[in-house]
């Protein structure tokens, strides 16, 4: 697997990281759960993970920023650059023994993200890449669906849970996008989606209120891909407002139209 040694850094970290979750995975029933906030916990597991994350690539790169999920950000001696960091993307599915969550590990450079690393221990699926040089899974070169028709195309999202404000706009994002695709998936955790567009198992991706540790590695591993990736609302910043669309360039303008409501 040929990288940058920062690259490499996020892989090695993103496996030891993953192992450790994996060993607790086995044992969920027994993980000691607070809660966040209503429909939203975290584990004894996830914040294990980010310490692992933190210390691998801080002790690797000590001048770097540092946004995680769990302990917030780190300001670094370097303004530049800054590691962008889920732990554990699919907390609630990892809590109920769903075996569908992952790693992520994005790395920002004057404000744009140059690699990613999306780790989905269950499958031991390594998603990964760097500006210019493509994506990839494991060893095999990532390319988004060539589909090109809409009603043959399908798309993933999140769904509002417990009491959520944007509820309405998500029901009439699939009121208008249900009759027009071959269907919508809801798999609760937003890495893997975009990770899932990269690899074309996915056409298309969209979803709001999310973070930019669930959305920093795979930016760019779909545009690595070959897929298009904007803003939500055109001239917005995806990292900032937490609003995302992606897909295939072929249908990229008639999804972006239907979920827009333009």
């Amino acid at each position: 697997m040929a990288g940058s040694a920062n690259l490499n850094v996020m892989i090695k970290s993103a496996r030891k990281a993953g192992r450790a979750l994996l060993k607790d995975f086995g044992e969920v029933e027994n993980l000691q759960v607070s809660s966040k906030g209503p429909g939203d916990f975290v584990s004894r597991a996830d914040k294990q993970a980010e310490k692992i994350i933190r210390e691998d690539l801080m002790a690797a790169r000590p001048t770097y920023g540092f946004l995680g999920e769990e302990d917030g950000e780190i300001a670094g001696e370097d303004p530049t650059r800054r590691w962008i960091v889920d732990p554990l993307d699919g907390t609630t599915n990892y809590l109920h023994g769903l075996p569908h969550w992952a790693v992520s590990i994005g790395l920002e450079h004057k404000g744009q993200i140059v690699a990613g690393v999306i780790y989905d221990p269950m499958k031991d699926e390594m998603f990964w890449a760097e500006k210019g040089n493509g994506a990839w899974m494991n060893e095999k070169r990532l390319r988004v669906s060539g589909r090109n028709k809409m009603i043959e195309s399908l798309f993933a999202t999140g769904l509002p849970f417990a009491g959520r404000s944007d509820l309405p706009e998500t029901l009439r994002d699939l009121g208008r996008l249900l009759p027009a695709c071959a269907g919508v998936r809801r798999w609760g955790a937003a890495a893997l989606d975009l990770a899932y567009v990269a690899a074309g198992r996915y056409d298309g991706f969209w979803e709001r209120r999310l973070h930019a540790w669930d959305m920093a590695a795979g930016i760019i591993i779909v545009r690595e891909a070959g897929g298009l990736v904007e803003p939500l609302r055109p001239g917005g910043d995806i990292l900032a407002d937490g609003e995302i669309i992606c897909a295939n360039e072929p249908i990229f303008d008639n999804f972006a139209k239907v979920i827009r409501g333009i």
